[in-house]
């Protein structure tokens, strides 16, 4: 019989369980419905679940259809519980979302759907409570196209054979379009490998309390599912970790191939007991085959996210992750570490929950997602272990990560204990997490010592040196290490690795990162300035509005403690008429970092758990050297930076932490390279900024200091000023020092090129060449009234445009990177500048005029600007006049009188020469 795991995902109160429920009912697995508000809800098997009449624990239970067997997981749709959710998402062969008919798709549906994608799940959409007053199919299959996919297909019976629907079921995909026009239809099972394949989204519409629409779904689900299974070689995923009311750990797992046997050995543990549970209950199995969930007893070492026999690559790193922080609070009689183990079960259990130890504070914290989740943690641990806890005021959880490539040294050598451990540091992309390697070779470091460091590098939360948040957001990698034959042990490079991190970290420049939101806000149109106010306040950033019926929405991204409580505002003000969809960007650059790292007060130095220095030996003693004077005492040689060798004139390369310019081929007396680092707040800001002042000039072999890069100098920066410039950039400083206040022109490139009517009608028919003319136009503009001229243009739509900024003649051009609009980069560049420098923005988008004017710049509409420049043409032309205005000079002016005389006869005819 076929197995089809198929998961129920929802917002919270969309009706998920009740179509649970409904499903089991009409496939003949339950003799009455239950229903969550009664607490006889055949999945909502658990105490606090039908106290609360939410799903907190997802769970499973088995039907057939013909020859079909379907195995349900009901997942929690509390967004205090994703986490539960997302780990069964890998088990998952469709899943079926539910919206509810009345709120539509609310914030945590779009995380769900998000989530469905990076997971590649196809997906069945049910839209529930439809026989409620105010539902509208046709309005909400439009709000599913437009916020999930165009390809969302409402699915009935005999569908297939009315022409509309089959032509929208063609336009999904280029091979069934071809099917359509070659068979002039389509059949039912020629759609099953494109829903497979999430080209096609079929949509149902019904109420699963009055039974509406389920049966449809049901038959649905038989006909358009189908999953193809390896039934040779065993594999097998793990998803949940739990324990049964006798203390028994269950393995919770799917059965990828092959068959899973009581007995069988699972790497060096073997599989006591087969559970199939259904609701609260389960019966126990010699075999599980392919598609099969089950539980299983007898494995100590399982995890959430193993994989088992030919299912070896570790799965999918979760995207949801606990955002805040509690201090576990216990009272004086109570036995910290004895209630430390009892949370580390809970936390096996949950992974939604993470539990640290702060040695220095001797504290318990508590990592959640939410108040909701602290309430189930009382409830857990008052019914498990009889041990009553509260919790402490929330905090924000931050990160902390580098902008450069560095090497860390470690060394642990007291008295006949010898280790020391070279490792490159390197900034990774956001969202990649740690990533570990190896580039050292075998007849320098043994391969088991080898093994031996990586193994250290993975088994601890290696914390920062800003304010001891956990690092994240980079590769580590071993390039070098020593033993010795005799004195060295296993420990040695535990301490020489660990110390070798904190080193590199002390030498790194590190960056506070925080949570971000990535938001949607939509509002009546009237109330969208106080939106794009209220986002601006909240330092983060936003792209431009958009209509959509008498609503207008705001699409962006904002730090999580700015935006925590924004929801009720929102509510409040737009009286119960907005809406905000938010889902977890993933961390950035924390916007307050200087504040953050005050009001924490970390001092690495300070942490011994954490030493930044290493342990040397001599005349029989060891004795600590600082992180700063390492490299002094360090026995083998240091890793060296590649050298760069001049190829081309000018090269820029720009990533997202650090921006760095390389001008080659200097013609100053003798080629050299000079490279100017930015600095760290804003890289593509503080590019601008060198390539104005000139570069950072240094000393290098065979040049001299005053070898230049062609900059020209402007005549109020002093040479005291770039000095205290040059200090500042080699101080490792994050901001500038304080010079004389420019004049900034920021200009929307794309706005005035179909502002002007000349450019407007260029760029019908080249783009590029209406482009090329504007710079040209504003290359002369700038050579007059030499203001530091920034233009940019959207490259937001181009995918994997990593950005780009070029200095065209005496103008900088600036290509946005993908996601990234000029307005977006502009707001962004203003914010930074307008405080110190005079900074006028050319732009005739109303909206942007207005966000720029609070940051105190000064507007300009595209026309103003023509006439701007049409003024300074006409003044370049009349200085230009006036400065070659001369006398006419005629031929025989300068002759004396005799000759002149001679001349004018020879030129009348009267006298030869």
């Amino acid at each position: 019989m076929e197995k089809t795991v198929i998961g129920i995902l929802a917002h919270v109160d969309a009706g998920k369980t009740t179509l649970s429920e409904g499903l089991l009912y009409l496939a003949g697995k339950i003799r009455k419905l239950g229903r969550v508000d009664h607490g006889d809800a055949f999945l909502d098997s658990f105490a606090m679940e039908k106290e609360r009449g939410i799903t907190i624990f997802s769970k499973q239970a088995q039907f057939s259809v013909g020859e079909q067997e379907f195995i349900l997981l009901d997942t929690p749709g509390h967004v205090d519980f994703s986490a539960e959710m997302e780990r069964t998402l890998q088990v998952l062969d469709y899943a079926i979302l539910v919206i509810s008919g009345s709120d539509g798709i609310q914030g945590h549906t779009d995380t769900l759907w998000k989530l469905l994608k990076r997971y590649q799940i196809p997906v069945f959409i049910f839209i529930n409570k439809m026989d409620l007053d105010g539902t509208e199919p046709d309005e909400l299959l439009t709000e599913c196209r437009e916020h999930l996919d165009e390809a969302c297909i409402p699915f009935f019976e005999d569908m297939t054979t009315e022409e509309e629907t089959c032509e929208k079921l063609a336009l999904c995909d280029e091979k069934l379009l071809e099917l359509y026009m070659k068979n002039g239809g389509l059949k039912p099972e020629e759609l099953v490998p494109f829903i497979s394949r999430r080209k096609i989204f079929p949509c149902f519409f019904g109420s699963a309390l009055k039974m509406q629409g389920i049966s449809e779904l049901l038959n649905s689900l038989h006909q358009y599912c189908h999953v193809e299974r390896n039934q040779t070689d065993f594999g097998a995923r793990v998803y949940k970790i739990t324990r049964d009311n006798q203390g028994s750990r269950l393995t919770y797992l799917k059965v990828m191939s092959g068959v899973l046997k009581v007995k069988m050995p699972v790497g060096e543990e073997k599989i006591d007991q087969i559970r199939i549970y259904a609701g609260g209950k389960y019966e126990t199995v010699d075999q599980a085959e392919a598609g099969s969930i089950c539980a299983v007893t007898g494995l100590g070492q399982s995890f959430p996210g193993q994989r088992m026999g030919i299912e070896q690559e570790n799965g999918i790193l979760p995207v949801l992750e606990p955002v805040l922080q509690y201090q576990v609070i216990l009272s004086p009689e109570d036995d910290v570490h004895k209630i430390l183990q009892q949370l580390r079960l809970l936390e096996e259990e949950y992974p939604e929950l993470y539990i640290e130890w702060n040695e220095q504070l001797r504290e318990i914290h508590a990592k959640l997602m939410g108040e909701v989740q602290i309430d189930i943690l009382k409830a857990l641990m008052l019914e498990r272990f009889g041990v009553a806890i509260a919790f402490g005021p929330g905090a924000i959880v931050y990160k902390e990560t580098i902008a450069d490539m560095v090497e860390g040294i470690g060394h642990f050598e007291p008295l006949r204990h010898y280790a020391e451990v070279h490792l490159l540091l390197e900034p990774a992309e956001r969202g990649t997490g740690l990533q570990f390697a190896t580039d050292c070779s075998e007849d320098i470091l043994d391969r088991n010592w080898q093994r031996l460091i990586v193994t250290h590098l993975e088994e601890k939360t290696h914390l920062g040196v800003l304010t001891g948040s956990p690092i994240t957001d980079m590769k580590i990698t071993l390039i070098t290490g020593k033993a010795h034959t005799k004195h060295t042990e296993g420990g040695d490079f535990r301490q020489a690795t660990y110390r070798a991190i904190r080193q590199g970290l002390k030498k790194a420049h590190s960056i506070l990162l925080e949570p971000w939101y990535q938001f949607r806000i939509e509002v009546p149109e009237e109330m969208i300035g106080r939106a794009m106010s209220d986002v601006t306040r909240m330092n983060g950033s936003f792209d431009a509005p958009e209509t959509i019926g008498g609503m207008v929405a705001l699409t962006g991204q904002a730090p999580v403690s700015t935006m925590e409580n924004y929801q009720q505002e929102l509510l409040t003000y737009s009286r119960g008429k907005g809406k905000l969809f938010c889902t977890l960007k993933g961390y950035e650059p924390c916007h307050n970092s200087e504040e953050v790292e005050l009001a924490i007060g970390y001092d690495s130095e300070a942490d011994l758990e954490n030493p930044t220095g290493s342990v040397f030996c001599a005349h029989g003693a060891g004795f600590l050297v600082p992180w700063n004077q390492v490299e002094e005492y360090m026995h083998l040689e240091g890793w060296k930076p590649p050298v760069q060798f001049p190829e081309k004139d000018f090269d820029i390369s720009l990533n997202e932490e650090a921006l760095s310019f390389k001008y080659n081929n200097v013609k100053s007396g003798a080629d050299s390279g000079y490279t100017a680092t930015s600095f760290a707040e804003d890289k593509e800001l503080e590019a601008i900024f060198a390539r104005t002042f000139g570069p950072v000039k240094r000393r290098l072999p065979g040049s001299s200091m005053e070898s230049g890069l062609g900059y020209e100098r402007k005549e109020n920066h002093t040479e005291s000023a770039h000095m205290q410039e040059r200090e500042t950039v080699e101080g490792g400083k994050n901001k500038p020092s304080k010079l004389q206040e420019q004049e900034y022109l920021l200009v929307d490139g794309y706005n005035i090129i179909f502002a002007w009517e000349e450019l407007s009608e260029l760029a019908k028919n080249n783009l590029d060449a209406a482009r090329m003319r504007l710079m040209d136009i504003l290359c002369n503009y700038q050579g007059y009234r030499q203001c530091i001229l920034i233009l940019v243009f959207d490259a937001y739509k181009v995918k994997g445009n990593a950005g780009e900024i070029i200095d065209y003649h005496n103008i900088h051009v600036v290509f946005t990177k993908e996601a990234e609009t000029a307005d977006m980069y502009i707001e962004k560049v203003t914010h930074e500048i307008a405080r110190k420098h005079h900074v006028t923005v050319a732009t005739s988008d109303g909206t942007e005029q207005v966000i720029i004017m609070g940051q105190g710049a000064y507007r300009m509409s595209a026309g103003d600007l023509k006439v701007e420049i049409d003024q300074v043409n006409q003044e370049i032309r009349q200085e230009y006049l006036e400065q070659h205005k001369t006398s006419r000079n005629y031929l025989f002016s300068g002759l004396d009188a005799e000759t002149a005389a001679l001349m004018e006869d020879v030129r009348l005819g009267n006298k030869e020469l």
